[in-house]
């Protein structure tokens, strides 16, 4: 298809878990619209390139495969893109700031000002230019002024249109999303904007399900939306805590708590804690912000989702060690499980790797397996996020194995730790296991996913999240 023969073109910039997945699946609803992916990084250009995607998707390779070359590119010619697109979504990481203004909880914008420069800077057409990445409130304020400087008298407009995708269920989530959200000026030229934006959803979502609001309430909205579903996890581990100190049974609680359709039963199921690279990133925003306009009561009480997760995943560490006879010191644990959720392959604030950390520091011997996490991705995050490397633990080599079958890593432990809500770790052979164990063999469920009364028959000793000890409580 010629230039003249496109109805839109669209350039991304930004080609990682959002970027990527969003426009192939614009690309694969919209034929009639040319999609170009970007990013500085050539490695992640070729692997988009090739058969071996940068990230693990359900259902994200077929939707690539049947696309590229034809109306979805993935390129590093970051200019001529910019140049040729009518819109430019933005699609860049906002990590925490480590350091300055606000470290530990304002995000860090460069990125998205550094795109807003380049666009300013190479453009020679007026462009739309689209907030993908999720932002601090008014972002797209410091965008505009950045783009309306420019010496060549073109006009941008800029609109909010956040993603509310989960990984692991991704494609789904674009191809059927329960809304679509946009936000512009409240200008004629704004509206027009956000009407282009509309017509390109419109294509395969009903209308009804696209909501245009300002561009104030579209990017507040999404940190508000993962602060709401991290509460929600938030708040039946803490009720986790206390059905094992009282005997009451979570996974009953949930059920008859869910059933009410006023609360529901989504985000109810108990775990070792919430990971991934959103819900505490988008919560110590909020809390920024609400420290910046002097809303401290409001800032306290969204800061409290994060300390009953980081006290959900010390006190999973702790009951490990406990339970071991206080010490795991040269004892193998085997980790079932690294990423922070079934179906992805991402290990971005994952809760197994405070476990590892903690474990790590009683001097325990960790082998993980995980069908979809490499080795390399550990070591990156680790380091990262917990501080934890080579220099800081001359060990760590020796200390922390991944095995790439489940039975290896087993073989010879004291102890599972079940971290990640793997299909396959349902139905394993635990007969096989327990036979294999040191013993007394421990099994420690952070996600509530085998039978532990089935276990219990073998010969394990399980402690489930949330559920009572029935070795502890003899009236259940």
């Amino acid at each position: 298809m010629t230039e003249e023969n496109w109805d839109l073109q669209i350039c991304c910039m930004g080609a990682g878990y959002v970027g990527g997945p969003t426009m192939a699946v614009i690309a694969k609803m919209c034929h009639k619209i040319r999609v170009c992916v970007v990013d500085l990084n050539q490695k992640q250009i070729d692997a988009w390139n090739s058969e071996t995607l940068p990230i693990y998707e359900p259902g994200l390779r077929e939707v690539v495969s049947d696309r590229v070359g034809k109306n979805l590119f993935f390129s590093t010619n970051i200019d001529e893109e910019i140049q040729r697109a009518d819109i430019i979504f933005i699609s860049v990481n906002t990590p925490t700031k480590t350091q300055g203004i606000g470290a530990g909880r304002a995000a860090n914008i460069k990125n998205c000002e550094l795109c807003a420069r380049k666009i300013a800077d190479v453009s020679t057409s007026d462009k739309i230019v689209v907030e993908k990445s999720t932002v601090p409130v008014r972002t797209a304020e410091a965008v505009t002024r950045v783009l309306n400087v420019n010496d060549k008298g073109l006009k941008f407009q800029v609109l909010s249109n956040p993603e509310f995708l989960a990984e692991g269920t991704a494609i789904s989530d674009l191809t059927k999303p329960d809304r679509v959200l946009i936000g512009g000026q409240q200008s004629p030229e704004g509206l027009k904007a956000a009407q282009t934006l509309v017509s390109v959803y419109a294509n395969w979502v009903a209308r009804e399900n696209i909501l245009t609001t300002n561009l104030w309430s579209s990017e507040l909205s999404k940190l508000v939306a993962n602060a709401f579903l991290a509460q929600r996890v938030s708040s039946i581990n803490s009720i986790s805590a206390l059905c094992e100190a009282t005997g009451a049974d979570v996974g009953e609680i949930s059920r008859a708590v869910g059933m009410d359709a006023r609360i529901g039963k989504r985000f109810l199921q108990p775990s070792v804690g919430f990971g991934g690279s959103c819900f505490q990133k988008d919560i110590l925003n909020l809390v920024y912000l609400c420290e910046t306009y002097g809303l401290d009561e409001c800032a306290s009480y969204w800061n409290q989702v994060i300390a009953m997760n980081d006290y959900q995943k010390k006190r999973f560490s702790e009951k490990m060690v406990e339970k071991m006879f206080n010490t795991v010191t040269g004892k193998k644990i085997a980790m079932l499980g690294f990423a922070f959720k079934a179906d992805t392959g991402d290990v971005r604030e994952t809760p197994a790797e405070f476990i590892l950390r903690d474990l790590l520091e009683e001097d325990a011997i960790i082998h993980v397996y995980d069908p979809e996490v490499k080795r390399e991705d550990m070591w990156v995050e680790l380091n990262y996020t917990c501080g934890v490397n080579h220099t800081t633990n001359p060990k760590l080599e020796a200390s922390v194995v991944t095995s790439t079958d489940v039975y290896d890593a087993c073989d010879g432990a004291h102890a599972i730790a079940v971290l990640t809500e793997w299909d396959e770790f349902k139905t394993l052979d635990f007969e096989r296991i327990y036979k294999s164990m040191s013993k007394p063999a421990f099994i420690f469920d952070g996600r509530n996913i085998i039978d532990a009364a089935k276990l219990r028959t073998i010969g394990f000793e399980v402690h489930s999240i949330g559920k009572p000890d029935p070795t502890h409580f003899h009236d259940l």
